[in-house]
């Protein structure tokens, strides 16, 4: 393969760290006070899915979410700073990369009608794939220098 100015391997790094670095900014943009004491991240997901086209998606937050908001407020908030810094730092890097996609496809399921969220969720989820096959922890990790997921 060849690249410009870095090797297939670093670039790959590079977008590892930029997704990391995205994740990251999705939690450093929170507002976490409001997440914990007031339930405000949940209570505006609770109105996306009580009015969702899928049947499954209304369901699925009845059953998962609903009876438990708070906690699910502090999984949702603590999941994307652990991904974001297990991919910035490359450590557990494909534990990282498998929990962002799936917290992207969840993210995309709830919010199929908003265009611009799409975007950003399509875009993270297909960075998290590429990066995931493409083994992005060999380079610039923490995992490739404990020798971890050979």
């Amino acid at each position: 393969m060849d690249t410009i100015w870095l090797t297939g391997a670093a670039w790959l790094a590079v977008l590892r760290i930029g997704l990391g670095l995205w994740w990251l900014e999705s939690w450093r943009h929170k507002d976490r006070k409001a997440w914990f004491r007031r339930g405000t991240g949940i209570a505006w997901a609770a109105d996306v899915a009580s009015g969702h086209r899928w049947t499954a998606v209304r369901r699925g937050f009845d059953v998962v979410v609903a009876p438990r908001p708070r906690a699910t407020a502090y999984v949702v908030v603590h999941a994307e700073l652990a991904i974001g810094l297990g991919l910035i730092a490359g450590l557990l890097t494909p534990v990282a990369l498998a929990g962002g996609l799936l917290l992207n496809v969840l993210y995309f399921a709830l919010v199929i009608h908003d265009w611009a969220e799409q975007g950003q969720n399509s875009m993270m989820a297909l960075i998290s794939v590429v990066a995931l096959f493409g083994m992005s922890w060999q380079t610039w990790a923490a995992d490739g220098a404990l020798g971890l997921f050979r």
